[in-house]
């Protein structure tokens, strides 16, 4: 009996090509502007302005070029995070960084691929738990510079102020936005408290 060979793995372009990350562009602004379904590699091909068959040759599927448009942007997070808490580590940097909305429709988007796509929800779910370990251990440092740690246990406080601010990306990615500028003046008042702002009183 014969032995049945492996076909070899399809090459694929160089991971630095300057094409490369024109596609993964080009995939990141149609699915802002039409959402998810409006990504594929005919449509990204012509937002890029080159041709369809291009995407092919750099991405095994759609969902490796849409695993790639996460983790860019995951990774900017990550870094843009680890530099502003550096440069402050205080419970007001980190309430700004979870409170900047403007990443909303590409979390809602991705959201929605990762109840289609295992490989997406693994991807968000190792992100979530690098980008939650990061902020825990910051968070932890600034209560305790300030020896709230029982009254407000850091993992509770990091979990009240990223669900809230997810509930607020979600209800203003709808129209909605009762109530959000009362909440977020609350929590700014708390945060106040703790860390007068410089030169406030």
């Amino acid at each position: 009996m014969g032995v049945t060979s492996t076909p070899p793995a399809r090459r694929l372009g160089a991971a630095t090509s300057k094409t490369r990350s024109q596609l993964v562009d080009a995939a990141e602004q149609l699915l802002l502007e039409e959402g998810y379904a409006a990504v594929s590699s005919r449509r990204v091909g012509a937002k890029a302005g080159l041709k369809a068959q291009l995407v092919h040759y750099y991405f095994r599927s759609m969902e490796d070029l849409f695993l790639e448009v996460f983790r860019r942007r995951a990774d900017e997070n990550l870094a843009r995070a680890e530099r502003a808490l550096a440069a402050d580590p205080s419970l007001r940097t980190l309430w700004r960084l979870n409170a900047d909305l403007r990443g909303a429709a590409f979390n809602i988007e991705f959201v929605a691929l990762a109840t289609h796509h295992t490989a997406i929800r693994a991807e968000m779910a190792a992100y979530a738990e690098r980008f939650r370990a990061m902020q825990l251990g910051a968070l932890t440092r600034a209560l305790a510079a300030h020896d709230d740690t029982r009254a407000l246990p850091p993992a509770a406080a990091l979990l009240l102020m990223t669900g809230l601010t997810q509930v607020l990306s979600l209800e203003r990615a709808l129209g909605v936005t009762a109530g959000h500028h009362e909440a977020l003046a609350f929590v700014e008042r708390v945060i106040d408290e703790l860390e007068p702002p410089p030169g406030g009183p």
